[in-house]
């Protein structure tokens, strides 16, 4: 198995990379409407509200997350659009994605992290030590919980 390599989006070319994973996924995939996928927090690579990640494999995309970095450290930093390709699922990219994500996380001064989870990723998150709270409920057609973590 080659390495995994998880960066920091620093750069239009990257953010593009991370969207083409994310369309790939949640738009083509899911069938989540495009107008839904992309919001103010991907307006630039080096936004101050979001930390975009990329994970690479030899150089290729093959995944990628986001932090939203607008709430109080004493609050739950938000975590959402983790999207692995399809043929690179079950190959640690999305525990390489997570583990970096908490990282940043934890440097910033964040207690914990909050994600609207997709039902069918429940286990995965549940994994990492994230615990499910409160009712499913419907967001952009799919069903989801809310799940957190403390770092």
């Amino acid at each position: 198995m080659a390495e995994i390599e998880v960066q920091r989006v620093t750069s239009i070319e990257e953010l593009r990379e991370a969207f083409a994973i994310r369309f790939r996924v949640f738009v083509d995939e899911q069938r989540i409407p495009a107008d839904e996928e992309i919001d103010q927090y991907d307006a630039t690579p080096t936004n101050s509200h979001a930390l975009h990640l990329l994970a690479r494999v030899n150089g290729a995309a093959v995944g990628t997350a986001r932090l939203l970095l607008d709430a109080p450290t004493s609050g739950p930093i938000h975590l959402g659009r983790v999207a692995v390709l399809p043929e690179w699922r079950r190959h640690q990219v999305g525990n390489a994605l997570m583990e970096r994500l908490h990282e940043e996380a934890r440097a910033r001064g964040y207690r914990s992290i909050e994600i609207s989870a997709q039902v069918t990723a429940i286990p995965f998150y549940e994994r990492l030590g994230y615990v499910a709270e409160g009712a499913i409920y419907l967001e952009a057609g799919i069903d989801h919980r809310v799940m957190r973590f403390t770092l």
